[in-house]
């Protein structure tokens, strides 16, 4: 059986064979970065190669990257740490702002935070899922400690204006935390230009492996207080032994998107349009979900008329990789907070799927895949009883 033409972009992307080639170099010879011998000084240049990688892909210095297992960590270093940081510097700014849309790794740390005494603020985004700067502003008082504004998101494909949010909280006296794992290696990301003092990042977000991210702390920023303890490495913030092969891995990969970005933005945004088009040619009503709103290169979430996007995803399973617009807590399958926060009901949110389009994927991929879809979309209505076109 082969495998299914794969569209779910937004979940993870395919590993870069560059990176796949550069893990398996790094894990054929051991050797720790901190152990003071040839191995291990062998190992502590691999990762001063991939931290500076990684902070080229972003306009960073390389002594401002931590590298985290992930951004699921970095946003929990970011939040947690800065936080508790700014509440013993300045007690009075207990307020934490961030965008109804934000990933769930943001919110929850910031639950956290709420259960210790700080307060959130939820800013509203426009019905494209674009962040309401006018109420960001509003809401913008000088008890704010920190201000977290995802770059792209992750369920819809909009880009943020972070640059401007960014002013904003700064103006009020708050620091600026940014989830971008949806963003880097797929649109031009600097630090500088947006002005932030955080940025957290994931390397299978832009083709390197799973199990690593990273956190950029601005230089000037307020440091985080450390959320891991033992050893003192990456100057204590974040301790425990490099994990060299993924390193590497994130690295190559960096390397490779720095270099790519332009034409991996044309290959995905012309491969979107094609797919788009073969539904549309095939009876398929739809609507992309953000509208006009700018989004990410070759990825959107379309809303099908009178279908269910997790009767889609099951009927789909075995040829074309999706995701849709709900998600399942504990057994229970719910409504995706972002759907909820530009204004979709409930059966509205169930007619959504997620699809992006890779750098790895080929013409005749997606007009087969737009047959399968239009072929699981007619199916999908004989078994809800829903036969309109």
């Amino acid at each position: 059986m082969s495998d299914p033409i794969y569209l779910d972009g937004f979940s993870t992307l395919p590993l870069a064979p560059e990176a796949q080639t550069a893990m398996v170099s790094a894990w054929s010879k051991p050797g720790n970065a901190g152990s003071p011998n040839a191995a291990g000084e062998r190992a502590a240049r691999i990762v001063a190669d991939g931290r500076a990688a990684v902070a080229a892909l972003i306009g960073a210095a390389p002594d401002e990257i931590i590298f985290t297992s992930g951004a699921t960590e970095a946003n929990n270093l970011a939040l947690l740490g800065v936080a508790r940081a700014i509440a013993r510097e300045a007690p009075h700014r207990r307020r934490i702002l961030l965008s109804a849309i934000e990933h769930k790794a943001v919110i929850e740390p910031v639950r956290q935070l709420e259960a210790e005494g700080f307060v959130a603020t939820i800013v509203p985004v426009t019905p494209s899922g674009v962040i309401d700067l006018a109420a960001l502003r509003a809401l913008a008082g000088d008890d704010i400690a920190l201000g977290s504004i995802m770059l792209v998101n992750n369920e819809l494909g909009t880009i943020q204006p972070v640059a401007q949010a960014a002013d904003i909280v700064h103006e009020a006296g708050g620091l600026v935390h940014c989830d971008a794992a949806q963003a880097v290696g797929k649109i031009p990301v600097n630090v500088i230009d947006l002005d932030i003092d955080y940025l957290s990042l994931s390397a299978h977000k832009c083709y390197g492996p799973m199990g690593i991210g990273a956190l950029y702390v601005s230089a000037a920023a307020t440091r985080p207080d450390a959320q891991l303890f033992g050893g003192h490495q990456q100057g204590g913030l974040r301790s425990g032994t490099e994990p060299v092969p993924l390193i590497a891995g994130f690295g190559a990969a960096a390397r490779l998107a720095e270099a790519s970005l332009a034409m991996d933005a044309e290959h995905g945004n012309g491969l979107l349009a094609l797919l788009l088009d073969e539904m549309r040619r095939r009876q398929l009503r739809f609507s992309i979900v953000s509208g006009d709103a700018e989004r990410i290169a070759g990825g959107a979430a379309i809303a099908i008329s009178d279908a269910d996007g997790d009767i889609l995803s099951a009927l789909l399973a075995r040829t074309v990789a999706i995701s849709t617009g709900s998600a399942c807590t504990s057994g229970q399958i719910r409504t995706s907070h972002v759907l909820e926060a530009i204004g979709f009901s409930e059966k509205k949110a169930r007619s959504v799927i997620r699809l992006f389009c890779n750098r790895y994927t080929g013409e005749q991929e997606i007009r087969t895949a737009a047959d399968q879809i239009v072929e699981a979309v007619h199916r999908c209505r004989l078994a809800t009883g829903d036969f309109r076109q």
